[in-house]
């Protein structure tokens, strides 16, 4: 059941853009691209709540070398579909990136407002650097100046749900990435 067809059985999904097969084969190989990367070197994963939660899940489970797990919640979208400029960010309680190697893991680099955002604010408490890695990149909408270091999939200028993204915080469960019908937010 490799087929994007067979995925597709939500009316609200125009079009699948990528399997959960074709998923899991290039988080595995981000992991190890990543675990060659940091051999030898000390790793904090962040993970970009909630919807880089499925991804961070799914690619430390790749990364073979040691390393710390924590989250941050960081949203410019506040249940619509154009990101802001103003990023909010709360770090998980207890977590300091002083003196950490970071590598955030999130689920879309847009117009790269939350992605510089949270970039600037892990390296101003202290970590020795901080690296990039998305599931998705929209390079259309960019608006800041991000150097992204890892990447999934470049993807055209649409809106896309699934493997964790939403709208209005539906879709995220859907085990696939696709296009969400215009009907569904142009109402």
């Amino acid at each position: 059941m490799d087929s994007a067809k067979s995925y597709a059985t939500d009316p609200a999904i125009e079009s699948v853009l990528f399997t959960r097969e074709q998923i899991a084969a290039r988080v595995k190989e981000l992991g190890e691209q990543i675990s060659r990367d940091y051999a030898g070197k000390p790793l904090a994963v962040i993970g970009v709540l909630r919807g880089g939660a499925v991804f961070c899940v799914d690619l430390i489970r790749q990364i073979s070398v040691p390393l710390e797990l924590s989250f941050i919640e960081a949203s410019s979208y506040q249940n619509g579909t154009t990101p802001q400029t103003e990023v909010k960010i709360s770090i998980s309680r207890g977590f300091t990136a002083k003196g950490l190697n970071i590598l955030i893991a999130e689920d879309i680099i847009d117009t790269g407002h939350t992605l510089k955002a949270v970039r600037e604010r892990l390296l101003a408490e202290g970590a020795l650097s901080v690296k990039t890695c998305c599931i998705l990149n929209k390079p259309a909408r960019r608006q800041t100046e991000i150097d992204v270091d890892y990447i999934g999939f470049d993807i055209p200028d649409e809106f896309v749900v699934g493997y964790g993204l939403d709208y209005a915080n539906k879709y995220r469960n859907l085990p696939y990435i696709g296009i969400l019908s215009r009907s569904v937010y142009e109402k």
